[in-house]
């Protein structure tokens, strides 16, 4: 008998939130909201990677990076007008970064290095001193350093092997810090605490578990994923100490009942509250293959009037498998009796979806179906 997996979100058997599901499904506020300006910002930028082992750009084809080499050059007193420049251990690339919060100057971050034009591989590649912008346009970050790739390329004239991306690597605390972002927590007299999955139920909770620990109304659920708090002026040790012992305090969250299903790889994950209403499932498999053989028919020897002609054979083949069982499922039937239901079948995970989505259409699935 088949046997298939599902992949279980924060299981539990029966309805509401009870002492079991509560202790098992505890969160720490802080996996659950994020802060206002507590966040990332991308940085991005463009440089030049030079000593590459002849697997840079070609300069006659790319003429971006034809102009970033002369134009450096320049600047550093080399003057290129009137000479050809042929080389290619040279390529053009985009720097990507993240600068984190509360970033301060001099700190390192890592940064990313991807391929522009037609450079073969980064390997040995160092970056020239590359400036990182932020969305408004600043500087916030100074990029330089030997790139390093995981994949790489080789072969000769009648074959080629490439494992990995040689044209994108990384430099390990290759950025500088030169400009933080300009925000301090000790000028807000209000925060917004976002939660990361919208739900009005979970919102409603995290908002009286901070209201419970402060002794008073200070949160303020705007809609399902926001909530107003009013930072209090006498906290002990201030908004630094407040946030660390909000962070660590316990929610039990909530979440809509749904089904995720990937067609391409056959996985299929439920949530905790799925539920089924009174339904009869039966599954089956019907195979039909079709044979094609053609045959040849000639006269025999010396006889007059015949013609060879060809005679097309057809062979049908019909397969019906399956258990022939029926599987019946009460009224609220738990993920865990679906589950033990579609095993007693048979089904293989293809199939499974193939019921949930009729399961889906019948209305018998009290839950959210997103296909992926």
């Amino acid at each position: 008998m088949l046997r298939f997996a599902i992949l279980l979100l924060m299981f539990s058997i029966g309805g509401g939130v009870g002492p079991a599901m509560a202790q098992s499904n505890v969160s720490r506020i802080k996996d659950l909201v994020n802060l206002e300006g507590v966040r990332d910002n991308n940085l991005v930028g463009y440089g030049i990677v030079v000593g590459l082992n002849g697997t840079g750009d070609k300069l006659s084809s790319a003429v971006f990076t034809r102009h970033s080499l002369t134009g450096m050059l320049e600047r550093l007193g080399i003057n290129t007008k009137n000479g050809g420049l042929d080389t290619k251990n040279v390529a053009a690339v985009m720097v990507t970064a993240t600068l984190p919060p509360f970033a301060r100057p001099g700190q390192r971050v890592d940064v990313i290095i991807s391929a522009l034009g037609d450079a073969k591989s980064l390997s040995g590649g160092t970056l020239v001193v590359t400036p990182i912008l932020g969305a408004d346009g600043e500087v916030y970050a100074v990029a330089q350093g030997p790139v390093t790739i995981s994949g790489f390329s080789a072969g000769g004239a009648a074959q080629t092997v490439t494992r990995g991306v040689p044209t994108s690597g990384r430099i390990s605390n290759g950025g500088i810090i030169e400009r933080s972002t300009d925000f301090s927590l000790r000028d807000l007299e209000r925060m917004t605490v976002s939660l990361r999955h919208p739900d009005f139920t979970t919102v409603s909770r995290v908002a009286q578990t901070i209201n419970s620990f402060l002794g008073q109304s200070l949160a303020v659920a705007l809609d399902a994923t926001a909530i107003e708090l009013t930072i209090p002026k006498d906290f002990p040790g201030g908004i630094v100490a407040m946030i660390t012992e909000i962070e660590q305090l316990n929610v039990v969250p909530d979440q809509v009942a749904r089904v995720m299903i990937s067609e391409e790889t056959g996985t299929v994950v439920i949530s905790k509250d799925v539920r089924i209403d009174p339904v009869a499932i039966s599954q089956g498999s019907l195979t039909i293959k079709v044979t094609e053989s053609a045959q040849v028919s000639q006269p025999e020897a010396f006889s007059q009037g015949g013609q060879t002609v060809t005679v097309p054979r057809t062979q049908v083949e019909v397969n019906e498998s399956g258990t022939g069982k029926v599987a019946l499922l009460n009224r609220g039937a738990s993920l865990q009796d679906l589950v033990n239901s579609l095993n007693a079948l048979g089904v293989s995970p293809r199939d499974l979806i193939g019921i949930l989505q009729a399961l889906r259409a019948s209305g018998a699935l009290r839950a959210e179906l997103v296909m992926m």
